[in-house]
């Protein structure tokens, strides 16, 4: 059994998320306590700017704060946008701030040669390949990372047109599956989409944030009985 002092904090940009992440926490770590903090404008900003702007550096870091007084043992970025803005907030705190996606870019440089990064945004792709990159390097390895935007993808679902946003996610992969071993999918929003693609005999591996950033969960509370 877990301490119910067991707590984790999460930051969403993306309202929908929460019930799927929390369910996804529980599931690593049973009778865990999940607090939840959300903000859309963090990520509206980051889109309109092209990159993480000054003031919303500074709200990550007050988040994080949030989480620490109240208790939590972590705080969990769920947005990868603003994941290397979550990086930076750690210095400033006593616990954990963990993005998202780092499991998923160590597991995307583990799993082959030809890696394939793939978004929505723009303001996704650049922090999501800088990572895998970044996990490379650390692994001392140099796979050849292609890092690919979905035109239009992101204005359709925006838009409300969730066909459309499907659509082209899902034509996008196919191209970039041709040429990868493992194709890492840079935000939450696309893992529905080619949920029937995975694992088929002979594409590559795909990997989605959610999915492996449940590890660093399991790291940060380990069961009593393992």
């Amino acid at each position: 059994m877990n301490s119910p002092l067991n707590t984790i904090a999460m930051l969403h940009t993306v309202p929908g998320l929460v019930s799927d992440m929390e369910a996804r926490a529980r599931d690593t770590v049973p009778g865990l306590r999940v607090l939840h903090y959300v903000d859309e404008s963090l990520l509206q900003d980051t889109i309109a700017r092209g990159t993480t702007p000054g003031h919303v550096r500074r709200r990550l870091v007050n988040y994080a704060r949030y989480a620490e007084e109240s208790g939590a043992q972590a705080l969990l970025v769920s947005c990868s946008s603003i994941g290397e803005a979550a990086t930076a907030a750690a210095d400033f705190v006593s616990i954990p701030v963990l993005r998202i996606d780092t499991p998923m870019a160590t597991l995307a440089v583990q799993s082959g040669e030809r890696v394939g990064v793939l978004a929505t945004l723009s303001a996704t792709l650049g922090p999501t390949t800088r990572l895998v990159q970044d996990s490379a390097k650390s692994q001392n390895k140099t796979p050849i990372v292609t890092a690919r935007i979905v035109d239009g993808a992101f204005s359709a679902l925006r838009a409300g047109d969730r066909a459309m946003h499907d659509r082209l996610v899902l034509a996008a992969f196919s191209e970039l599956a041709a040429e990868c071993d493992v194709v890492v999918l840079a935000q939450a929003s696309m893992a529905r989409v080619i949920e029937h693609t995975k694992d088929q005999p002979g594409g590559p591996t795909v990997l989605t944030s959610p999915d492996s950033g449940m590890i660093q969960l399991s790291a940060l509370f380990p069961s009593k009985d393992s």
